[in-house]
């Protein structure tokens, strides 16, 4: 009992930081586990992220209320896939109107209650064209527009798309495939990830976000 009290008491002492997004993020088959492995000790992680949301569903099902409760220090924001056509009515947004209308929405009620928002890029889906580079799809035109959107409110970014392809590109297909989870016939899911790539993906998130923090 002693021990538990004291262990409730050095979790109360870490700053939280609350995760919001899809299941990109999400426990089982996001970087937020790994996310959190990488930070055990300096805060306390709450991954609110939820599987197939999108920036619109994510605050229409009422997830989005429970992260701005004025408990956490930051919250990492991060959508797009689900945002993407044909992901039907309920989910899809537009880039550059709906999409970034939620987000700024997120990121002023996030600081109205006293929590820093960072804006966080979608990580790739890991598929390769000819030239062993990510081929673009329909992601980018949602991640250029966190990328602006950072820059007009003046928002810390983690920009795991950009730092994603990056590793995918280097250490190429097949090892990319590793990072990520299988289907059901055991084919490869180049959106989810696997146990490893939830470490790899997470440990650089972590990295990141304790390099914006300390700007």
């Amino acid at each position: 009992m002693r021990l538990f009290f004291l262990a409730a008491i050095v979790c109360l002492a870490q700053p939280r930081v609350t995760l919001v997004g899809d299941s990109t993020v999400a426990e089982g088959g996001g970087w937020g586990p790994g996310f959190r492995a990488a930070l055990a000790g300096q805060f306390e992680v709450r991954n609110l992220a939820r599987n197939g949301r999108s920036s619109k569903s994510f605050r229409e099902e009422g997830a989005w209320k429970p992260a701005v409760d004025g408990t956490a220090k930051y919250i990492l924001i991060q959508f797009g896939h689900n945002d993407c056509p044909g992901k039907g009515p309920e989910r899809e947004t537009d880039p550059g109107t709906t999409y970034r209308a939620n987000l700024k929405l997120y990121v002023d009620e996030a600081r109205s209650a006293g929590t820093t928002p960072i804006l966080v890029t979608s990580i790739v889906r890991r598929n390769f064209d000819g030239n062993g580079k990510i081929k673009a799809d329909c992601l980018v035109p949602f991640v250029e527009n966190v990328r602006l959107l950072a820059v007009e409110t003046k928002t810390p970014l983690i920009d795991l798309y950009a730092l994603t392809r990056e590793l995918s590109e280097k250490i190429g297909p097949e090892a990319s495939d590793e990072l990520g989870a299988r289907t059901d016939d055991g084919k490869p899911d180049r959106t989810h990830l696997s146990a490893k790539g939830q470490r790899e993906i997470g440990a650089i998130a972590a990295r990141e976000f304790l390099r914006v923090i300390a700007r």
